[in-house]
């Protein structure tokens, strides 16, 4: 059993930057896979990244390589998502999720935390 909390959401000026950061609660953390996604209103759940249990296997969105970068604290149990040069049409609800491979596809992960609103203000 894995419990994620996100945190670090807000509001930010376009082009501005956020850490967001997933604690999570339960043995099995460092052995999942951790991906983070968001839901804009009125639009389905995407795929932003997601990193191995090592660190060593980290797949980007496209829209979002070169800007975006998830690490993890096994240590913490917590993973990380720096968002910089961010975009208004990237506004939307924050979700991290642990599973047990990485990949990009949301049903793939069992656990999901609660989410974190990101707002950029153009």
């Amino acid at each position: 059993q894995v419990q994620l909390v996100e945190s670090g959401g807000g509001l930010v000026q376009a082009g501005g930057s956020l850490r967001l950061s997933c604690a999570a609660s339960g043995r099995t953390f460092s052995n999942s896979a951790m991906g983070w996604f968001r839901q804009a209103p009125g639009k389905e759940r995407e795929f932003v990244a997601t990193i191995n249990w090592s660190g060593d296997t980290i797949y980007y969105a496209d829209s979002v390589k070169g800007r975006f970068t998830i690490t993890r604290d096994n240590a913490k149990n917590t993973v990380y998502l720096q968002m910089n040069s961010l975009k208004p049409e990237e506004t939307a609800v924050y979700y991290c999720a642990a599973g047990w491979i990485v990949t990009t596809t949301s049903r793939t992960y069992k656990y999901w935390g609660q989410g974190t609103q990101v707002t950029v203000s153009s």
